[in-house]
């Protein structure tokens, strides 16, 4: 089958695998899925031999590498260069769009050229392939929630200066519901319920934060937070 350049294929990452080739989705094997995302979430061309012994540690490497051929060819199929095999070392087709990548790109230029007012938080993405176990997925993921989390704290503190309240919320809750026990993210939207005026609204999340401390850390709120709440009344009214 002759394989066309990967200009019309789009994969996606954030919160499932999918691959979509000319606007239609393409089904893979599992074995194919886990050698795309593999090669996808490398910053350089990688070697046959490490691709292989890191989705198949548990095998020999001859068995190892008779899956990479196998995860290969299957994926060839789709009639789409997605991974481009040329001698000893893979590498995603450039052509190839990454929802992770374009979202990584969105945080980065949130916390280093300044937020875009105008991008909505869901653009930051979820969770990297949140169903995955396997380490090196582990630790790409919990590198990307911990990026997009300060880009979401970054584009709540904006949007309360320019008094887009409502959207502040918006970026406030999403980053809370990233990482429930994050304090930076419940003392912006802490900030946000005080820049509407709504004290009452304050003192609950600070309450929800604090709960949710005890009960899964056993610890108590930093002093940031409890400066925070002292500004809206005794330390005492507000537990």
């Amino acid at each position: 089958m002759t394989r066309t350049r990967a200009n019309g294929v789009r994969l996606a990452l954030l919160g499932t695998f999918e691959l979509e080739c000319e606007g239609a989705r393409v089904r893979l094997p599992m074995s194919a899925q886990r050698l795309v995302a593999f090669v996808a979430l490398q910053e350089h061309p990688v070697l046959r031999t490490y691709a292989a012994g890191s989705l198949w540690p548990d095998t020999s490497d001859a068995r190892a590498h008779a899956n990479l051929r196998s995860a290969l060819w299957r994926l060839h199929r789709c009639g789409h260069r997605v991974i481009d095999a040329t001698g000893d070392r893979l590498r995603l087709d450039p052509a190839v769009r990454v929802d992770l990548h374009e979202a990584e790109a969105l945080a980065r230029r949130c916390l280093v050229d300044g937020v875009d007012l105008e991008l909505e938080p869901s653009a930051l993405g979820g969770d990297l392939l949140p169903d995955w176990y396997e380490e090196w997925v582990l630790l790409e993921r919990e590198r990307f929630r911990s990026l997009r989390l300060r880009a979401l704290d970054a584009l709540c503190e904006r949007l309360m200066h320019a008094g887009r309240l409502d959207d502040a919320l918006d970026a406030g809750h999403a980053a809370v519901a990233g990482e429930p026990l994050r304090e930076s993210a419940h003392r912006a939207l802490v900030r946000v319920h005080l820049a509407e005026g709504n004290t009452g609204e304050a003192i609950r999340q600070y309450r929800l934060f604090r709960r949710l401390l005890r009960d899964h850390l056993g610890l108590e709120p930093s002093g940031r937070m409890e400066e925070l709440m002292r500004g809206i009344s005794t330390i005492d009214t507000v537990r």
